[in-house]
């Protein structure tokens, strides 16, 4: 089945908004374990106003799934993935400045910069995945960098989603059905909810991960954290 990695970013914005340990990260992080999620993501960033760089470090010993370190390769990013060594890196071509990640990479203008990062990155032993939009020109430059995996950009399958517009998947399948020709393995995040990530992963094969994180910790103000991931673990089936 596809694996569910939980990206904590918003408990820690939530965190931080009192300057505080509550409520707490690594506590939540382990419990997000227990209750079945396959793994924890986060995303930080240089002005680290959710995610701490001293997170990432504290997070290590409290992750036993797989932890997942998403961020725009800049040289403090690449310097802390180095120290954590992560089970995964994925990158993100994010502006400091953008409020939430918006774009893939551009893998063939990029090639030589992702193919340097890559490398350095699979030396010591993690697994990479490449933030990318569902065309077909940059999963074919996606293969060409070294990466081991691609993650598959999908505001727009969840705005068309929503619009009523269920065609909108049709770019993802095709593009991670081009992934696995390919040799490579097919990530996806961004704006996937409990109500379309189960026609998500229907549609789009050999699906290995979805990272999730805004719609899971609003739906869980609700429902409940434990109760949602099970949600979540049981729509991916």
């Amino acid at each position: 089945m596809t694996r569910l990695s939980v990206n904590i970013n918003k408990i820690a914005t939530l965190r931080n908004a009192r300057g505080g340990n509550v409520p707490n990260l690594l506590k939540v992080a382990a419990d997000i374990q227990d209750f079945g999620a396959h793994g924890i993501t986060i995303h930080p960033r240089p002005d680290e106003r959710h995610i701490r760089y001293q997170d990432a470090r504290d997070l290590k010993a409290v992750v036993h799934t797989e932890f997942n370190i998403e961020g725009n390769p800049v040289g403090s990013f690449v310097d802390l993935v180095n120290e954590v060594v992560p089970e995964q890196v994925t990158l993100v071509p994010d502006a400091e400045d953008v409020l939430t990640s918006n774009a893939g990479w551009d893998t063939q203008k990029h090639k030589d910069f992702l193919s340097e990062i890559i490398a350095e990155f699979k030396a010591k032993g993690m697994r990479t995945s490449i933030f990318v939009d569902p065309v077909p020109a940059m999963i074919e430059g996606a293969a060409l960098v070294g990466t081991d995996r691609i993650e598959l950009y999908t505001e727009a399958y969840a705005s068309g989603y929503a619009a009523g517009n269920k065609e909108t998947v049709r770019p993802y399948a095709a593009c991670a059905q081009l992934a696995h020709e390919l040799g490579l393995g097919v990530n996806a995040g961004h704006d996937l909810s409990l109500d379309n990530i189960a026609y998500f992963a229907q549609q789009v094969p050999n699906l290995d991960e979805v990272s999730i994180g805004h719609a899971l910790i609003s739906e869980s103000l609700y429902l409940g954290l434990e109760n949602v991931v099970n949600m979540y673990i049981n729509k991916l089936k």
